[in-house]
């Protein structure tokens, strides 16, 4: 094919000296120019080196100094500019080949239709969700409990839950550019397979170091199965069935929620139900609260191992094989159950675009040792993924990403942001309906009096125990002030915020008690003797608090029920969009009625009617995400954005607790500015109900 530029080439003889040089235009047919005529040199002039050699050996003269020779520029023009002919053909065919794959795989979902195969992955797929829902609130529930068992102090408490939440940030980011890598399913498995193996080891561990280790890498591996989970899932079903079948999948975090809370609430107020092996072992009901929550994880993991991988994953990797059987499959699945088992899969051929990233790790694997070939599979699968992430800031993708951040942002900040401001105001206000009803003893002084009744909530200053005994007895939130404890006898006791501050303890035995020294600030000690302390903090029987705490939790959760609902009927009748920023401005509204909350009922009735708003907004946020990015960057978008999540979740839980006491309208504020700024940052967002999954 001619090049229209040389043919208005204009041909120009330039002379300089001894040399002349014909330039055409671009340079003679190839567009470069080149010498065409060399002056003629003197006999003398011959080098030294070629003197004496024949014509036919005579060499190219510039070579000496390292000037190619024309012909060799030419032709490494020529192949330089068919290199780039070929390239600019094969983009054009993969961009052909990208554009038509959508919407024939649109066709080809429309035509297995939406039945069993679904309804099996659904399931499957909210066991998944419903783990990591149930992982959001083992941590909060079994604290109180392993604070005493572990003896944490409030400093490694707050460590716990900042970690476990570090951690899904870390495995979302991860496992959601994995699974545009590895592949949705692989990927699944890989995520409930740490959940299961290290929570299962947090269940045995005896000392704080290995229990926070354990619950980090548990949090690691269910903090990718959001993205996957719905990145999969979205993968499997038709335009017109997205929005509503995606919103039902979000009902089982909510189910995941009240199984923890109810199963919470069941067993770990038991602490008697466990076992304890000699004084190290200690199997208390709150570790096998923990084995309970393991079901649904084990669950879903045996379930995905029987699903396929998803057919547009393969198709995006050039494997069609297997995704014409995965769609086989589907298809025969569907209609067998519909009583229709005669039609035929009528699909022969889909396109697969070929990328040249396949085709490199293919090449290098094919050569060197085992370890050489698996080092450079996983060095190119993680430049790959990198790149991914780079990619997302390309200008057609970088407005709907600023967009969704800041809605992502905005959403969890304000209701993670409550969701620790609620369950820590009704503890604040147990705590002081607690404190108001203190009994105060002044100077009191008792002798020979045997003590077989629990203390609780209660203050002791400048009083004298002489020749007294403690025993078989609870001590629960007492504080002895400048007392005096003289040939005292201690025996089998149990405390609970239990202090004494500058006492003097004279001729006293503790025997069989956990108060070591942590209890005694200040304190003068003369012959005092203690004998076989208690290992461990050792929790009370029954925690009324915690009790109170679970209720909520599982009111709580329940209450999105409603929510869920209308969203998952009304996403594909008036768009994602209305729906969330509907709900956003709705919650910011419902957030003022927390300024009314002066009593614990009324503020489970505000959390509960919050919740129920909300969580139309996170139906909402979760569907346009999975269906604004290409499936080749479908995961490691919704893992940034949910990693975000996460990062929104730990900042809001400072700044919300940090007020607690204090007041309550910075935190309602803070809610109310992030929700309304959200809600309309979202509806400037492109509505996607009619969008074919690119």
């Amino acid at each position: 094919m001619d090049d229209p530029y040389h043919n208005n080439v204009n041909q120009q003889m330039i002379e300089t000296g001894d040399y002349t040089y014909t330039q055409d235009g671009g340079g003679g047919p190839d567009g470069y120019p080149y010498q065409t005529d060399y002056p003629k040199q003197d006999e003398d002039a011959a080098s030294d080196a070629t003197e004496g050699a024949d014509e036919d050996d005579q060499m190219y003269e510039g070579e000496y100094q390292g000037i190619p020779h024309p012909d060799e520029i030419k032709e490494a023009r020529r192949a330089a500019r068919l290199e780039a002919r070929r390239k600019a053909r094969l983009a054009a065919q993969q961009e052909e080949e990208e554009e038509n794959l959508p919407e024939q795989y649109e066709s080809i979902m429309e035509d297995c239709g939406h039945g069993r195969f679904q309804w099996m992955l659904f399931v499957v797929l909210g066991l998944a969700l419903m783990a990591d829902g149930v992982d959001g609130f083992v941590v909060g529930f079994v604290l109180p409990s392993a604070e005493k068992d572990m003896c944490i102090s409030n400093a490694d408490k707050g460590l716990l839950g900042l970690l476990v939440y570090v951690a899904m940030m870390v495995g979302a980011l991860v496992w959601g550019g994995l699974c545009d890598k590895m592949g949705r399913r692989k990927c699944l498995i890989y995520v409930l397979t740490i959940d299961l193996v290290f929570s299962f080891l947090s269940c045995f561990a005896q000392s704080y170091g290995f229990f926070l280790f354990f619950r980090f890498c548990s949090g690691f591996g269910i903090g990718g199965s959001i993205p996957i989970v719905y990145t999969y899932f979205t993968e499997f079903l038709q335009m017109d069935k997205r929005g509503e079948h995606l919103s039902w999948l979000c009902m089982f975090w909510m189910l995941g929620g009240l199984y923890a809370s109810f199963t919470a609430w069941g067993i770990i107020p038991h602490y008697g139900w466990g076992f304890v092996i000699g004084t190290q072992f200690q199997m208390h009901s709150w570790r096998l609260f923990i084995l309970v929550c393991l079901l649904p994880v084990l669950a879903a993991l045996i379930g995905v191992y029987f699903m396929p991988e998803s057919p547009r994953f393969l198709l995006e990797n050039a494997r069609h094989d297997e995704a014409w059987m995965i769609l086989r499959k589907v298809h025969d699945t569907n209609w067998k159950a519909k009583g229709e088992p005669e039609r035929v899969f009528t699909v022969t051929n889909i396109k697969t675009p070929q990328t040249q990233e396949d085709e490199f790790i293919e090449i290098q694997s094919d050569t060197g040792t085992a370890f050489q070939r698996w080092t450079v599979r996983k060095m190119t699968m993680l430049q790959q993924v990198m790149a991914n992430v780079m990619s997302l800031s390309a200008p057609e993708l970088r407005l709907q990403g600023l967009l969704l951040v800041v809605v992502w942002f905005c959403l969890a900040f304000s209701y993670h942001g409550l969701g620790v401001w609620f369950p820590d105001m009704i503890k604040y206000m147990q705590y002081e309906e607690f404190e108001s009803k203190v009994r105060v003893f002044h100077r009191e002084r008792v002798e020979r009096f045997h003590f077989n009744f629990s203390l609780v909530n209660q203050i002791h200053r400048e009083g004298e125990y002489i020749h007294d005994k403690f025993a078989n007895i609870e001590i629960k939130s007492v504080k002895f002030e400048e007392s005096l404890f003289e040939n005292c006898y201690f025996e089998d006791i149990k405390s609970t915020n239990t202090f004494f501050e500058n006492c003097t303890i004279k001729n006293t035995v503790f025997y069989n008690t956990d108060l070591w020294q942590e209890k005694f600030k200040n304190c003068r000690m003369e012959n005092t003797t203690f004998l076989h302390p208690k290992k461990g903090c050792h929790l009370n029987f029954q925690e009324e608090n915690d009790i109170v705490i679970y209720m909520v939790s599982f009111l709580g959760s329940l209450a999105v029920l409603p929510g869920n609902i209308i969203s998952a009927l009304f996403m594909d009748k008036i768009g994602r969009i209305r729906i969330i920023g509907g709900s956003m401005l709705a919650s910011s509204a419902c957030t003022f009625l927390l300024l009314l909350s002066f009593s614990q009922g009324a503020v489970i009735c505000w959390q509960c009617l919050f919740y129920a708003v909300s969580v139309a907004a996170w139906n909402g946020v979760e569907v346009i995400s999975v269906e604004l990015y290409p499936c080749s960057k479908r995961g490691t978008a919704f893992g940034i954005l949910n990693g975000l999540c996460k990062f929104a979740a730990i900042v809001a839980s400072f700044i919300f607790a940090a007020f607690i006491g204090v007041t309550k309208i910075i935190p309602i504020f803070l809610a109310f500015a992030a929700l309304v700024c959200g809600g309309l940052v979202a509806l400037k967002l492109p509505e996607t109900r009619e969008k074919i999954l690119s």
